[in-house]
């Protein structure tokens, strides 16, 4: 049992410095984890020895796969669990971070190096100087779990140039580090091996400078090279008909995205495109955590995120029944009760930076 900290805490050089420290889950982020980025960062941000936060993952594979979806299973398998359970706490704080990312009165380095899913996308896309290189898997996997992209997720990808996002998060596609910068996950390109050097000037240059030092053109986007289809199918106003227009595109590309997508929860794909849409025309990054935050409890008494976290996790058998098991057996009235409103267990994020 290794004594070391899961998240390492560190400031020095003029530097902030968090590093993930569970390499053998990719960094996969918890509650305490969470608890201590937020307390670091609170603290930075009035601490003039502080010029810049630099975010890395320990090891080689990524710089964070997500939440721990293990004890989110846990929680979830109750039937019950709502705001004021383990989970529902951990994700109102996790949020809560997310928003103080987005709003960070300094420099926020994020070395977005390997995979970087879900909650690893909430630390790392809403900072200001976002870094990928040859290696960065970036995405949102959620709805091939039940759930629905959360951690401002439907935020970035809301806001991805055309239906490019819609696209990434009902297929759970991966982006690499071109698609990331396209679809305004990240920032700047370095190739892997000149990330110990970046992170070694940023001690002694601004993160600008220290990143132009390195940072070279990115790969092509794959994906804008292909947004006339993407565009084309995903600009409709269901999922049915999305799934109608993929089957009828001559693009081969459409034919495994229509694949991918058929195998994702029926509801979640539901609810996930409602997400998107409404997220495209909320002000700020705090209102769409808000809406997430509701959606995200719902979805933990769902049945598909306990069944999608067994199947792809528990069990690992990679074939989960889905409730309901098709499009068109899931009604308006099931996706509208994801976005109720929690009354007085709301996250408010958005009513607090108004009165700010």
């Amino acid at each position: 049992m290794s004594n070391e900290p899961e998240v390492i805490i560190d400031k020095r050089d003029g530097l902030g410095l968090i590093t993930l420290n569970r390499p053998k889950a990719i960094n996969a982020l918890n509650h305490p984890m969470a608890l201590a980025i937020t307390d670091a960062l609170r603290a930075w941000a009035e601490d003039d020895e502080v010029r810049t936060v630099v975010v890395t993952g320990a090891g080689e594979r990524g710089l964070c796969a997500g939440g721990d979806i293990v004890a989110i299973h846990a929680d979830a398998r109750t039937g019950t669990a709502g705001a004021d359970s383990p989970t529902g706490v951990f994700w109102r704080d996790e949020y809560v971070l997310n928003a103080l990312i987005g709003r960070y009165p300094k420099p926020y380095v994020a070395i977005m190096d390997g995979i970087v899913m879900g909650g690893g996308v909430g630390l790392s896309g809403h900072g200001s100087h976002r870094v990928v290189t040859e290696r960065s898997k970036i995405g949102m996997p959620e709805v091939g779990i039940g759930f629905v992209p959360d951690v401002g997720g439907t935020y970035l990808l809301s806001r991805a140039p055309g239906e490019i996002g819609t696209h990434v998060a009902l297929t759970t596609a991966r982006m690499g580090a071109g698609d990331a910068i396209a679809a305004g996950f990240a920032d700047y390109y370095v190739p892997s091996e000149h990330i110990p050097a970046l992170l070694e000037t940023l001690r002694t240059e601004t993160a600008e400078v220290a990143i132009a030092k390195f940072a070279t053109e990115a790969p092509e986007s794959e994906l804008l090279a292909q947004r006339d289809w993407i565009d084309a199918c995903y600009g409709a106003d269901t999922v049915a008909e999305i799934v109608t227009r993929l089957q009828a595109s001559d693009a081969p590309e459409a034919a495994k995205a229509v694949a991918d997508l058929l195998a994702k929860s029926p509801v979640a794909l539901k609810v996930t495109l409602r997400s998107l849409r409404a997220a495209r025309d909320l002000p700020s990054l705090e209102a769409v955590l808000d809406e997430e935050y509701r959606v995200s409890i719902a979805s933990l008494r769902s049945h598909d995120l306990v069944e999608g976290i067994r199947a792809q996790v528990i069990d690992k058998d990679r074939n989960p029944q889905w409730r309901p098991a098709t499009l068109a057996e899931v009604t308006d009235a099931q996706v509208a009760a994801y976005f109720a409103e929690l009354g007085d267990k709301e996250l408010g994020l958005a009513a607090s930076e108004a009165q700010q």
